[in-house]
């Protein structure tokens, strides 16, 4: 009789540590997601790239419509851009895109160099002049082929009286070359000769007069 009963007290034993074994080694179900609940919309967090021009091409496509411009390229320069980079850009205003870019020199306010620009519409003064430009008919100077320019605001409204124009000039190169700083004009936008060219054949191509576009 005991033994019977030790046997069964044993098999007991056994029965309950098996099953603490199962539930001590079964794995955690996932928890069920709340009755009712609309999960939550995922937006993607890629910032939107806006171009630097937009501003600017919008200002211009409003001008060239009411004055009979060019609505599709304009160029832009950004004399806040060191001058060993390039910072004379032509500007597609149909695909919002930049379609070629060059460096452009500054003018030396007529002292012996300046490093960065500085600004002034005065005859004579030798410096860049800030605003928008029509760039006008093509002739041959000093420079060979040139294009005159005609100031359209109240700081560069002398440009013609002064001389400055859109030329070539075989001091400025071709690729950048920063930290060092390109050679100065007299106020002229003076790029390189095959920059130029590529400017020539945009302009002699367009049937409305283009926007040249001088700030920082």
């Amino acid at each position: 009789m005991k033994s019977l009963r030790y046997i069964c007290c044993i098999t007991g034993i056994s029965v309950l540590f098996t099953s603490c074994g199962n539930f001590i080694n079964k794995k955690p179900e996932p928890p069920l997601p709340p009755r009712n609940e609309t999960p939550g919309l995922m937006f993607a967090s890629t910032p939107i790239y806006t171009s630097p021009f937009m501003s600017r091409a919008n200002q211009v496509k409003s001008y060239a419509m009411k004055n009979g411009f060019s609505t599709s390229y304009c160029f832009f320069v950004d004399m806040s851009i060191h001058s060993g980079r390039k910072r004379f850009f032509v500007y597609d205003l149909e695909s919002n895109t930049v379609m070629i870019s060059g460096l452009v020199a500054h003018g030396s306010c007529r002292e012996t160099f300046l490093n960065e620009a500085k600004f002034s519409n005065t005859p004579g003064c030798g410096c860049t002049s800030v605003g928008k430009y029509k760039i006008g008919e093509r002739y041959r100077g000093q420079y060979g082929k040139s294009y005159k320019l005609y100031g359209l605001e109240s700081t560069n409204s002398n440009a013609y009286r002064r001389a400055v124009v859109l030329h070539s000039f075989s001091c400025v190169p071709d690729e950048e070359i920063y930290p060092k700083v390109v050679c100065n004009s007299l106020g002229c936008a003076m790029v390189s000769p095959a920059f130029f060219e590529k400017l020539s054949s945009i302009i002699d191509k367009s049937n409305k007069p283009i926007v040249l576009w001088i700030y920082k």
